[in-house]
């Protein structure tokens, strides 16, 4: 007896092959798993024209032939002929949605160059003519060289005549046309897909055709990366330009602050915890709110514009090249705010070797936890001067210290994947969101979200570590008459002597090596426990950001206060970092790892750029 012929329902996510599989099948259906997987396989029957049975296969949705999870791998294998247990099918129904169609005819493209008969079924065309989108069948099948039905697959429209043409197609018998070749290049797909779809296109709405316009720049790989790196220079430069009014307010509210209290209570225990612990250090971070909700504004815009997966599909052959798929991209542009959340959404990486890789390079995304440090360090040592009308020296060494981390990563990422999680890496699809103007509420609800998240940790993690460092820097207190300063004569003191011999040939002083220790509860500590140690050694000063400013420059070298930056682009990050990165690895090892190579990184980097900066006069 002759096997039914075998027949394959393949497309991308969402683009309703499940509908027009129970449209096909009804009732006729079974369901079990492929033979050595845990993905389910949907199989069902239906008639041709002539009474022919036909078995239909609802394979998994995919978006390319290069499989990135183990629903690819089956689907891939299957249309290929190597899925164990599966014969080769004897034609494809591809479905593509029609409102999306040039990002479906990448894989389309894909499939069509197997040399399988095919039949796409342009499904959803209602949809798309109800949001301004006509297209024409005949011209997208002639750029295809397949057949073309429109369907509407929920209503059962185009039905019949998608099953007149797999009728013709497997009368003529299992013959295999000579493929083109599966193209790979996720670039060159685009463009052919683009193209085409163009050609199909009869009529578009205003916004879709801007939208194509709109991509043209933003996708381009020369004009989408210059635009990418205009953006986030920009954001870098209103992060000091806009904020220095903001910063004054705060901090002439703390400085006031603190004479109250000052005032208000009698010299002693109570008013040096106060006054110098928790006003000076907590206060100098606070200062920094402003900044922190610049950046934060920017990246909110860019996510609701629909932008950001722009980015995204734009870094995809950047990130090849460095040996990390595209899906990377997201959980270490997350890392920017945070590498917890970051390191938390590489869950959805299904590849275990690209998903270590990307959560052991995660704390080297610059997060902005980083920025107070920078940008007291850049306020006190890089002149505040114009390099080009618009441009600031200062914001142009923030945009510098943020590609440090940036090039870093990939670079980390590079040899990793050569030697600890040396494997092979896959490319990506994605889903274009359509452009769109942020909703102001919907931005002013992160930034309030951000800034309550900012203060309570200024409230409480660094709160505690200021008041425990303030602890040991203020016992035991110097003999009356004592020369020595108290910090130096403090048990926090002494202990950052002894960390100063490791970290003196790499320019570090001594108050880096007092702030070394807190600073692994949390990033912004540096900025609080520098203030506490200057409050301690200097009482009768004022606290703030400027008179922090003045202190710095008094104390530290220009070289010193660069090797310290450069620390901070590659140093572990806090403490919750090496918690989550511990928990998702499940255990010590790779989080031990992390810890000795970026830590390694950071001596190297510092050290390098202090003898350098000494080594030309700076």
């Amino acid at each position: 007896m002759n096997q039914a012929p075998l027949v394959a329902l393949v497309g991308n996510p969402n683009a309703g092959k499940s509908a027009l599989f129970n449209a096909l099948t009804g009732a006729r259906q079974k369901v079990g798993n492929y033979p050595g997987v845990t993905v389910e396989r949907h199989s069902g029957r239906f008639a041709l024209d002539d009474g022919r049975p036909v078995e239909l296969v609802d394979l998994p949705g995919a978006y390319s032939l290069d499989p990135s999870s183990p629903d690819e791998r089956v689907t891939r294998d299957v249309v290929t002929g190597t899925q164990a247990g599966e014969r080769l099918p004897d034609a494809l129904v591809i479905v593509v949605d029609a409102a999306n169609l040039d990002n479906h005819l990448r894989f389309t493209l894909q499939l069509v160059s197997l040399g399988l008969p095919v039949v796409v079924a342009l499904n959803m065309v209602d949809l798309a003519k109800r949001d301004g989108l006509e297209l024409d069948a005949e011209i997208l099948s002639q750029e295809l060289g397949v057949p073309v039905v429109p369907t509407v697959a929920v209503r059962r429209r185009g039905l019949d005549d998608l099953k007149h043409r797999l009728t013709a197609l497997l009368q003529a018998g299992p013959v295999v046309r000579p493929g083109d070749g599966v193209v790979e290049d996720i670039v060159t797909l685009q463009r052919r897909a683009r193209a085409i779809s163009e050609k199909a296109t009869i009529s578009e709405t205003a916004v879709r055709r801007w939208t194509h316009r709109l991509d043209a720049v933003a996708l381009h790989p020369v004009f989408g990366t210059i635009l990418l790196l205009g953006l986030l220079f920009v954001m870098f430069q209103a992060v000091f330009a806009w904020s220095e009014a903001p910063i004054e307010w705060i901090e002439s509210g703390m400085s006031a602050l603190g004479n109250v209290v000052g005032g208000a209570l009698p010299d002693g225990f109570f008013r040096s915890l106060i006054v110098d612990g928790l006003i000076a250090g907590v206060g100098a971070v606070v200062v920094f709110l402003p900044q922190i909700l610049i950046l934060f504004l920017f990246i909110l815009i860019l996510e609701a514009s629909g932008y950001m997966v722009r980015a995204a599909f734009l870094m995809d052959r950047l990130m090849a090249s460095a040996g990390l798929s595209g899906r990377a991209f997201i959980p270490l542009l997350s890392s920017f705010a945070c590498a917890v959340p970051g390191i938390m959404a590489t869950r959805t990486i299904d590849d275990e070797r690209d998903r270590l890789t990307t959560i052991l390079i995660a704390p080297l995304m610059t997060c902005s936890a980083r920025l107070p440090v920078y940008t007291i360090l850049i306020g006190a040592f890089i002149p505040t001067r114009q390099v080009l009308p618009g441009i600031g020296l200062q914001g142009l060494v923030l945009f510098a210290l943020y590609i440090f981390g940036i090039v870093g990563a990939f670079v980390a990422a590079l040899v990793l994947r050569r030697t600890v999680t040396k494997g092979s890496s896959s490319g990506f699809m994605m889903e274009m969101p359509k452009y769109q103007w942020p909703n102001v509420s919907d931005v002013l609800l992160g930034l309030w979200q951000r800034a309550v998240i900012f203060l309570k940790r200024a409230g409480t993690t660094i709160a505690l570590t200021t008041v425990v460092l303030w602890a040991l820097l203020s016992f035991p207190k110097p003999p009356t008459g004592s020369d020595v300063s108290p910090v130096d004569y403090s048990i926090a003191g002494r202990i950052g002597h002894q960390i100063e011999k490791v970290v003196a040939p790499i320019g570090f002083n001594r108050d880096i090596s007092l702030a070394l220790l807190p600073t692994m509860a949390a990033r912004e500590v540096a900025v609080a426990a520098i203030a506490t140690i200057y409050s301690i050694d200097n009482p009768d000063q004022d606290s703030g950001e400027h008179r922090l400013v003045d202190q710095l420059r008094s104390r530290w070298s220009l070289p010193t206060a660069l090797a310290y930056l450069m620390w901070f682009v590659f140093a572990p990050q806090c403490i919750s970092t090496i918690a989550i990165t511990r928990r998702e690895t499940n255990g010590w090892r790779w989080p031990a790892f992390m810890v000795g190579y970026l830590f390694v990184l950071a001596y190297i980097a510092a050290g390098a750029t202090y003898w350098v900066a000494r080594a030309i006069g700076l």
